[in-house]
């Protein structure tokens, strides 16, 4: 601080008087820095609110982050293109899992209705979908993913030379079909009503896997089966189209379950399964457009 001596006064220095300007200036600055600050903070509270809608925007929702175990009942002739559909939505959702039920969609939907937890059910028909969303056990409407068409499966190169249904009714001939209350056993039976054919099998099976694997043992000549099957199973058996299936293709539906454990990763997988990615797989593996 700038000083000055009274002459002859005795006393001690006295502080030279500050300009009021300095002050003026000082005071300025001052309020000039509060006012920054106060726009810094309310700058960073909006970049903290952008920041979290941005973070709702990239998820595509508030919704938390999916993990765990989604079960999936499934008919047997989705289990190629479901597997496949499980790890990709796997992948996509890191901590997720998708456990899946193959078998008879008659037996699944029986399943469902006794208390058997499940968060997806993919049905082979409208019918067996009915035994659960009547039971009140499907939330929401169940909706037709895909459809499916029939073919006779017979043993490589055909050594029978079955060429149509009819074939299938030549004695000695060993056939065996889907069991009747079994989506591909129902679908098999409207067909050869359509060809007003009567046809006993060897053997009735629980799910069409059950019917192709007859074939692929050798154990029957021929199976009606559905042409994914057919088709997943490569040169393992050949497959014999015939025009009485067109009478008889069957619709896919898909729902989520009432009493689902994990209802968000239900949804998201069948999001996945009902989406261009989900669609490309199914129709890959021989399954027709809804």
């Amino acid at each position: 601080m700038t000083t000055r001596s009274v002459p002859g006064s005795g006393s001690r220095p006295r502080p030279w008087p500050r300009p009021r300007w300095t002050l003026r200036v000082v005071g300025g600055f001052a309020l000039a820095a509060l006012t920054l600050t106060a726009c810094s903070s309310g700058d960073s509270d909006d970049s903290g609110d952008s920041g979290d809608s941005s973070k709702k925007s990239a998820s595509g929702s508030s919704s938390e982050k999916l993990s765990g175990t989604v079960t999936v009942f499934a008919a047997a002739s989705l289990k190629e293109s479901f597997t496949a559909l499980g790890k990709t939505f796997e992948k996509e959702h890191p901590g997720t899992k998708v456990a899946f039920n193959f078998g008879g969609s008659d037996a699944l939907a029986a399943s469902i209705t006794s208390g058997a937890p499940a968060d997806v059910f993919a049905a082979a028909s409208p019918k067996t979908m009915k035994t659960v969303t009547d039971a009140k056990d499907a939330k929401g409407t169940p909706a037709t993913f895909v459809r499916n068409q029939l073919e006779i499966a017979t043993l490589p190169g055909n050594p029978k030379k079955i060429k149509t249904l009819k074939d299938l009714t030549r004695s000695g001939l060993k056939v065996a079909l889907c069991a009747k209350e079994v989506p591909c056993g129902s679908a098999a039976q409207k067909a050869l009503t359509a060809a007003k054919l009567k046809l006993t099998p060897v053997s009735y099976e629980q799910d069409v896997k059950g019917a192709l694997t007859k074939v692929q043992l050798k154990e029957v000549d021929a199976s009606v089966v559905y042409k994914t099957d057919v088709k997943a199973a490569g040169g393992k058996v050949a497959g014999v189209e015939f025009p009485e299936s067109k009478q008889a293709i069957n619709d896919y539906p898909i729902a989520p379950l009432k009493n689902a454990q994990n209802a968000e990763g239900a949804t998201a997988f069948i999001d996945l399964v009902k989406s261009a990615q989900g669609q490309k797989v199914l129709g890959q593996a021989g399954f027709l457009k809804p």
